[in-house]
Parts: structure tokens; sequence; C-alpha cells
């Protein structure tokens, strides 16, 4: 196994602007999960520490999903003992430059998302 340097437990601060995009690659954390991956293969246990906020069930649902779109390949190694890696398949190499240019997108537009959001929790006045 090629020796990658570990992800940060701060990769995805709680104020990421992909939080706010109004649209999304795959579900909810799917995005997240790309990026991850985007410099090589990645145990289940390694995405964890980036991926703290995100349930087991909600990171396992979103690996899943991942691999029946094509995104991401799922390779059981038997060495001494089973460990399972992700890793991007072309498909999901494809994605990150497009999902670049959108968290590019929220970022430059975050303060009017912010506002666009708060303006929206505020409730919604009825007409007539």
């Amino acid at each position: 196994m090629t020796q990658r340097p570990a992800l940060p437990p701060d990769l995805f601060d709680e104020l990421c602007p992909s939080s706010l995009l109004p649209f999304r690659f795959g579900d909810k954390w799917a995005s997240m999960v790309l990026l991850c991956l985007e410099d090589g293969p990645r145990r289940y246990s390694e995405l964890r520490v980036p991926l703290s906020r995100v349930t087991p069930k909600s990171l396992t649902q979103s690996l899943r999903g991942l691999e029946r779109n094509g995104f991401v390949s799922r390779t059981a190694h038997a060495d001494p003992k089973l460990r399972v890696e992700y890793a991007l398949t072309p498909l999901g190499r494809s994605v990150l430059e497009p999902l670049a240019a959108s968290c590019q997108w929220a970022a430059e537009h975050w303060d009017e998302l912010l506002d666009a959001r708060e303006g929206a929790e505020g409730g919604i006045s009825s007409i007539g």
C-alpha cells in the first residue's frame, strides 16, 4: 500500500462552503467523500477522520451510493487481515473539476447564500 499523508481532521470546516451549495453531487456527503479520495485510495477509518460529523451509517450509505453510480470502487484486500479501500474511478475523478468549480462558486457567493438561507429560515410570509 502506498503511503499518503493522513487526511487532516479539519479538512471540512463546519462552515465549509459545500454545505451551502444549492445543488449536490450525489447525497449530502458525497462531494466530501469524493474530495477525501482525490489523492488516492483510503480506508473507511481514514475517511472517518475529516468526516467525523457524518454518522457511520450515513458514510456507509454515501460510499455505497457512490460505488453503485460508478464514482468509487471498493477493493477488499485479504492480507494478514481483511481491509477495504475505497478509490475514485475514472468517472469519479472526472467529477472533481466541476466539484471544485462549484465549491469555488459557493465560496464567492458565501454571504449571499447565508443571507438567503437565514431569510428562508425566518419563515415565509403569507400572501393574501
